[in-house]
């Protein structure tokens, strides 16, 4: 049996079939098997009869079919025909991919033409003003980046329209331009709303990484502008560098205390939205007082956290007092993003530092089973400001 192979085709369609088994969850197993199976056979059929090749975006058999962008003539029908949004048995979109992307494959960098949206100037400069702050694409190169900004079109969106849908496959990234978008999530039958963008922030990478369905619907609730990047592109440059990364940074994710009440797959998909930022000595990485948007990890040198101290008229003045260090493996920030507050000290490199970074949507999202540890934490903290100034109000202030 060791010398037996494997028939060619089986992979793809075992893979096609366990998508679908995922996607529609069918109470009796082996009846959805025979209906799968005997579809995969008629499709067979008919192109040997047409002529015509498979229509799946790996070009292989399967049961999937492309779907053109939702600007096209049929996806309007589509949704003029479909049920009311979040009922459970709402028809989802067809796949766009029959089988998963391996960002390992060097193959696939030559195998889709590069894609290029022209734009004006004023889009040009729109699209990188809003761009500058998306965690996926700082780790890009520069090249990689140009590319990127190349392939991305622009997206004009009307009040109530959905951008995406909580279950349907993901076809695009999103970047945000401007306006304001809820997010809802499906819970009981209804769309419970659990946040919203306001004018800046990306969506929908989550279900192009890891090849499953939206996770939440994302609706315009005033006229905006979105800038997205399709499916393809996104795998090839996005997935591609982050497969990169992950090599590079699982060994030190694995090595972080913090992190290991965590589940394996948890910690790479922390691996998936980290950024990389160098700080040179003594340079200001966190300013007490400002507002809070990410989360700091120290990958190598040290960092010092400083607080201001107050006069005995209770004003705070410009000294700075040192309460605490941090090196590789520790981590800094998260008190204010735990409290929704301003930042309550300032942090400064100690030599040549680099942290990794999360921003603050990545933290809530992806951080919440690491939430009490962090808590405990936070009240060593205040146990240290009332050995110092005999008060915590410097961090509840």
């Amino acid at each position: 049996m060791s010398n037996a192979e494997i028939p060619e085709g089986l992979k793809e369609l075992l893979q096609g079939f366990t998508v679908e088994v995922l996607r529609h969850r069918p109470p009796n197993l082996a009846e959805f098997a025979v209906q799968h199976f005997t579809r995969v056979l008629e499709n067979q059929k008919n192109e040997q009869q047409d002529g015509t090749p498979s229509t799946t975006s790996a070009g292989k058999e399967g049961t999937f079919e492309n779907v053109s962008d939702k600007s096209g003539e049929n996806d309007e029908e589509e949704e003029e025909k479909e049920t009311p949004r979040f009922t459970r048995n709402k028809p989802r979109r067809v796949a766009v991919c029959a089988e998963a992307y391996d960002p390992d494959d060097d193959a696939d960098d030559n195998s889709e033409p590069q894609v290029v949206h022209p734009k004006t100037d004023e889009q040009r400069q729109r699209l990188q003003e809003a761009c500058k702050d998306i965690l996926l694409f700082k780790t890009l190169e520069k090249e990689q980046f140009s590319e990127v900004l190349d392939a991305m079109f622009e997206v004009l969106v009307k009040p109530q329209e959905h951008i995406i849908d909580q279950g349907d496959d993901g076809d695009n990234f999103y970047v945000i331009d401007r306006g304001v978008y809820d997010i809802l999530v499906e819970k009981d039958g209804a769309g419970v709303c659990v946040g919203k963008y306001n004018n800046k922030g990306s969506f929908g990478e989550l279900a192009l990484m890891y090849n499953t369905p939206r996770a939440a619907t994302i609706v315009a609730t005033e006229e905006g502008a979105l800038w997205g990047l399709d499916r393809a592109t996104f795998h090839r440059l996005i997935v591609k560098n982050n497969a990169k990364k992950r090599r590079m940074y699982e060994a030190f994710i694995e090595c972080v205390p913090l992190l290991k009440c965590l589940e394996l797959s948890e910690r790479m998909k922390i691996v998936d939205v980290l950024g990389a930022r160098a700080f040179s000595d003594g340079e200001r990485i966190i300013a007490q007082g400002e507002k809070a948007d990410c989360f700091y990890i120290v990958e190598s040198g040290e960092v010092k956290i400083m607080i201001k101290t107050k006069t005995k008229a209770g004003q705070q003045d410009n000294m700075e007092v040192e309460v605490a260090r941090c090196s590789r493996g520790q981590y800094f920030g998260e008190l204010a993003l735990v409290t929704n507050k301003p930042r309550a000290a300032s942090v400064y490199a100690v030599g040549n530092t680099k942290c990794l970074v999360i921003d603050i949507k990545a933290f809530e999202r992806l951080l919440g089973p690491c939430m009490d540890i962090m808590k405990r934490n936070i009240s060593q903290y205040e146990h240290q400001l009332v050995a110092l100034f005999g008060s915590s109000d410097d961090l509840k202030h």
